[in-house]
């Protein structure tokens, strides 16, 4: 009697089916690996909770201690918002501050199951080491990069509905959005403003004081020291005006909406790197707090050193610094994030260590790419 070996499922069979069901070892996260990384950070209170002050308290308090100083007494303390406002608490505030707080969360992502002993657990569930590490990626940035948005979502609001109703040019008020002839024709019927405060080049619009009968004069000894007529001073005024326009018309009560679109997604960009930089150093060093330390001396104390000063036969490891490549592609119109005057793509620029648009980028790809592998590698290869 002869007996069908294909008849019944054989053991191989059923480890096949087994095995291909079995994604364990795929190197991909999957959703529950990215939420339970959620969780895992999100229960830590002190983090979350410096990463809400940092990213939302902050300019938000900012801007509501000027919203109720204002109102209280409009004519010491001028509007909450407008175009001066946004760009310095971008530049200033959510830039640099944004970059540490996505650091820590990186770093604390990194090493909060060495820290906490759960490597080991992990790793006995036959769970991928690859898709352990890559699973933080996402689980971290869908905290960060939601808190980001909501500080800056904060900022434009009150920068655009809080904004002055008069531009404040060399400290006088003046109109905005004044054409040329209609810029000229206000500096003709404001003479001894334009021509005591603007600036100008020539004999004219020299430090003045003004005498009881009207008549404007410069101090004795003052280079151009001449008595002003009111004819004189009116067409000392239009020219002033003329010589100014171009600065003039370069300030805004309000940023423009490319502006506010442009500076939302550098921010982004650099709280991005903050966290992967930060996670890929904390796992490959195995602990969170040096490498905090580390990414807040690279952030504020080496990034401003090496960014504007040329180092002879060093130029090129200086063009590799992530944050002089995201200085580069700062939007224009933001005074420089590390000092030296102007705003992105204007003066500020021109004072940092020269870099291409492209070169920028692949620096900052590169970084990305770099510290992701490396910490990736550690942990693949790190005993449990």
């Amino acid at each position: 009697m002869s007996t069908d070996v294909h008849s019944a499922p054989g053991p191989s069979r059923s480890s096949a089916r087994t095995s291909a069901a079995d994604r364990r070892g795929s190197w991909l996260p999957t959703g529950s690996m990215i939420a339970t990384r959620i969780l895992e950070l999100r229960k830590r209170r002190g983090l979350m909770a410096a990463l809400i002050v940092v990213n939302i308290g902050l300019p938000a308090i900012f801007l509501l201690v000027r919203l109720i100083a204002h109102a209280v007494a409009p004519k010491s303390y001028g509007p909450a918002g407008g175009y001066d406002i946004f760009t310095a608490l971008v530049a200033g505030v959510m830039y640099g501050f944004g970059f540490i707080v996505a650091a820590t969360l990186g770093c604390s992502a990194g090493s909060t199951d060495l820290t906490e002993g759960m490597f080991r657990h992990l790793v006995i569930t036959g769970r991928s080491r690859l898709a352990l590490y890559f699973a933080r990626i996402p689980a971290g940035l869908a905290i960060i990069v939601p808190l980001v948005a909501t500080g800056f979502t904060i900022v434009c609001a009150v920068c655009v509905f809080a904004a002055p109703a008069k531009l404040n040019y060399q400290g006088v008020n003046v109109p905005a959005g004044l054409s040329a002839s209609s810029f000229e024709n206000w500096a003709a019927s404001h003479p001894k403003e334009v021509v005591c405060g603007f600036p100008s080049r020539g004999p004219i619009g020299v430090p003045c004081g003004i005498k009881p009968n009207g008549t404007i004069v410069t101090p004795p000894g003052t280079s151009g020291f001449k008595n002003i007529t009111p004819a004189q001073l009116k067409n000392d005024a239009v020219l002033i005006a003329k010589q100014d326009y171009v600065d003039y018309s370069q300030h805004f009560l309000t940023p423009s909406t490319s502006l506010m679109i442009d500076a939302g997604l550098w921010i982004e960009l650099e709280a991005i790197i903050g966290f992967i930089v930060g996670l890929g150093l904390s796992s490959l060093m195995g602990q969170r707090t040096l490498p905090v330390v580390l990414m807040i001396v690279l952030e504020i104390i080496l990034t401003p050193l090496l960014t504007h000063s040329v180092i002879p036969h060093m130029i090129n490891v200086q063009r590799g610094i992530v944050g002089l490549a995201t200085a580069h592609l700062e939007p224009g119109g933001l005074p420089h994030v590390f000092g030296g005057g102007g705003g992105g793509g204007g003066g500020g620029m021109s004072s940092l260590v020269p870099e291409s648009t492209l070169s920028a980028s692949l620096v900052i790809v590169g970084w990305l790419v770099v510290w992701t592998a490396l910490g990736a590698w550690r942990m693949a290869k790190r005993d449990a």
